[in-house]
């Protein structure tokens, strides 16, 4: 880059707004470590120009004892009194206007930092201290330290407007500065703790990040400022909201690691989830699940024709009537058209299964009307093409449209076709991954079907009664691991007695929330009505060797 020939220089960018984060090189072009951005020659300062202008300012430097009989005045355009330039010893020169055209900030007896108004930096001898340093003891409760030294005089203000008093603010000379906090680190660390009032840029966050390893993370406190420094913040928002981002100061936490209080926040979050119970016909299942919450993903297994579809259908219903009005539900029926999903639906509202009786299309339509009427119903119209990749994109755009649930059946077909160049179980772990991201992004709950492996070799089939476990889930293990809750059923297809061949048996394979799991109370199937009811009680007794 070259050697640079004047600091801290405000950038040239209007949509940047840093004051000192440009430096100017011996070439003439310039840098701005806020933005990062170079600027050419041209845009710049001469090299002649530099060099002239610096050599004719420093030849008109005052000496260190000339500055100590120059007056203390306070600022009444950064609304500093002259009680906190008097602690700090800030003193000013005046142009021939009587106007004040220089601050001189005192960093030691043989270092002060000179500002020519309004942007213009040089030091009058070399000191190893942060401003303002010179002024407290080490150790106490809290030390701040800022960016800057007119925010550290902000912060003094802020404290003696509130308190009378003047706690320790310290400052480095600027952003690209954090050498001097090694240099003091001892001094720093004797605080119990130490707030990092940076400003709120580019620059800033570079220098915040610098800044917490030196001082070390155990002691830093980071404080998250409404706008972009201390000066500004006392100037528009007042003292108090100075003083409350101080006293917000979070610890710094690395990325991907959770402190106490981001817990506590998830906690009482988690805490707080509402369960939304699934209808009266799985009561069984609402005992051990306790419900379904948002940001869960629910598992359904069984066999072939054991009425997976009709219990989804059921739950649809039960959630279009018991959600808040504002959640709407999204449908991924990839073995039916949506027409089918919605004719089936609308039978079931009415209690008429139109697989049984051909019911006319002004009755069919009331009962659409009050499934689809309030428009809470997005189905997926895939045309018989099933592409993972645009499915889960429309997956997406269901969330983004307000469903907080959503029924896919089954990840078997959404996967068919391989997932980005995968297939198989690699392709069922991107789904269920992504599916996993959806579910706590948004947060929305899933339902989801899962097909079964075939049965081993002279076993009972699952369309004969058999209950499915968890190992007998076609493909990847992610599917059991991901999911939240896992509800297994079966019946008895081959069943002469009516009533054995249309009660579903149902098992609690996995519960996260609750823990509970084993067998609950199934449910029963009506043709004529299309509909699910509770089974009795007695209807455990029916259970299986598995």
């Amino acid at each position: 880059m070259g050697t640079i020939v004047v600091k801290n220089q405000p950038c040239l960018s209007k949509e940047c707004g840093s004051h000192d984060a440009r430096q100017i090189y011996d070439n003439g072009t310039s840098f701005c470590f806020s933005c990062r951005t170079w600027f050419p020659k041209e845009d710049g300062e001469s090299m002649a120009s530099v060099k002239a202008s610096k050599i004719e300012i420093k030849s008109q430097l005052p000496t260190l004892e000339e500055i100590k009989s120059y007056p203390i005045r306070g600022f009444a355009d950064r609304d500093i009194g002259l009680n906190i330039c008097e602690f700090y010893d800030v003193r000013v020169s005046y142009n021939s206007e009587r106007e004040i055209d220089t601050h001189y900030y005192p960093y030691d007896e043989a270092c002060v930092k000179v500002r020519k108004l309004p942007k213009s930096f040089f030091l009058v001898g070399k000191s190893h201290k942060l401003f303002g340093q010179t002024k407290f003891n080490a150790g106490g409760k809290r030390l701040v330290i800022t960016e800057g030294e007119i925010d550290a005089m902000s912060v003094a203000q802020a404290y003696y407007d509130k308190y009378q008093k003047v706690y320790p603010a310290v400052a480095i000379p600027s952003a690209s500065h954090t050498k001097v906090l090694l240099e003091n680190r001892d001094w720093i660390r004797s605080f119990n703790e130490v707030v990092l009032c940076f400003d709120e840029d580019k620059a800033g966050k570079e220098a915040l990040d610098e800044a917490i390893k030196i001082v070390g993370i155990d002691k830093a406190r980071i404080a998250h400022l409404p706008c972009k420094d201390p000066d500004l913040v006392y100037r528009t928002h007042g003292g108090n909201k100075l003083l409350q981002a101080i006293w917000d100061a979070e610890k710094f936490v690395p990325s991907g690691i959770i402190g106490k209080e981001e817990l506590w926040k998830a906690l009482e979050s988690y805490n707080n989830i509402p369960a939304l119970p699934y209808p009266p016909c799985l009561d069984g299942v609402n005992g051990k699940l306790k419900g379904k919450r948002l940001g869960e993903i629910t598992l359904f297994i069984s066999g072939t024709g054991s009425g997976k579809s009709t219990i989804l259908r059921e739950d649809i219903l039960y959630t279009l009537e018991n959600a808040p009005p504002e959640d709407k539900v999204g449908i991924i029926s990839l073995e039916e058209s949506p027409a089918e999903t919605a004719r089936k639906l609308s039978g079931m509202v009415l209690h008429k299964n139109p697989a049984n009786e051909e019911i006319p299309l002004e009755q069919l339509k009331k009962g659409f009307d009050v499934v689809f009427g309030s428009d809470r119903v997005v189905l997926l119209d895939h045309q018989g093409s099933i592409d993972d990749n645009r499915i889960l994109d429309q997956l997406e755009y269901m969330c983004l449209s307000g469903c907080k649930y959503i029924y896919i059946d089954h990840i078997t077909i959404l996967v068919s076709e391989g997932m980005e160049n995968l297939s198989g179980n690699e392709a069922q772990d991107k789904v269920m991954n992504d599916l996993l991201r959806l579910v706590k992004r948004y947060p929305v709950w899933i339902g989801l079907v899962s097909h079964l492996r075939k049965s081993n070799t002279g076993a009972k089939s699952f369309e004969e009664g058999r209950l499915p476990s968890i190992d007998d889930i076609r493909g990847s293990g992610s599917i059991k691991q991901i999911s939240f809750d896992i509800i297994s059923f079966a019946r008895d297809l081959t069943a002469t007695d009516d009533l054995k061949r249309n009660t579903i048996l149902m098992r609690i394979l996995k519960a996260r929330y609750t823990g509970l799991t084993g067998n609950v109370r199934g449910s029963v199937y009506d043709y004529k009505t299309g509909r699910l009811s509770a089974a009795e009680e007695t209807a455990q007794e029916d259970f299986t060797t598995l």
